[in-house]
């Protein structure tokens, strides 16, 4: 199932949607956000180093095929 109109931080866009209700209190909101957020930290915490190294790789990968950049002389100026 293809995910419409949602651009993910990820750039996941198949997948099963996830809808949130509208009539959470700002209250519950918070809980959630708060709840992710820890989440994010224990996640760091424990795989940071390799993340670092994941988020390099796709970078580098991007940066090699997508955008050559530009090409430098062999003198210096």
């Amino acid at each position: 199932m293809k995910i419409r109109h949602l651009h993910l931080p990820s750039g996941i866009t198949q997948g099963i949607p996830f809808l949130i209700e509208a009539n959470w209190t700002p209250e519950q909101a918070m809980a959630v956000f708060e709840l992710l957020n820890d989440l994010r930290e224990q996640i760091w915490a424990r795989y940071g180093l390799q993340l670092q190294a994941l988020y390099r790789e796709d970078r580098s990968a991007h940066d090699c095929g997508d955008n050559p950049g530009p090409e430098l002389d062999d003198e210096p100026l």
